[in-house]
């Protein structure tokens, strides 16, 4: 599996990196969630959990 980091094409990740952010990445959305007051997370909530709009910022430069 090849995931590109921002702002490269051709480096390969390496898979036990990839799926160790996952895993925290996972885990920052359930902490989200269980500090939410409502049933679910928002969209909006969701992206800034997983800094969305960040990596569009660099995507962009």
């Amino acid at each position: 599996m090849r995931v590109a980091p921002p702002g490269t094409a051709t480096v390969p990740a390496d898979p036990d990196c990839v799926a160790l952010a996952e895993i925290e990445l996972c885990g920052e959305l359930i902490i989200a969630a269980s500090a939410t007051e409502g049933e679910r997370l928002s969209a909006d909530r969701i992206d800034e959990v997983l800094r969305v709009a960040a990596e569009r910022a660099v995507e962009d430069l």
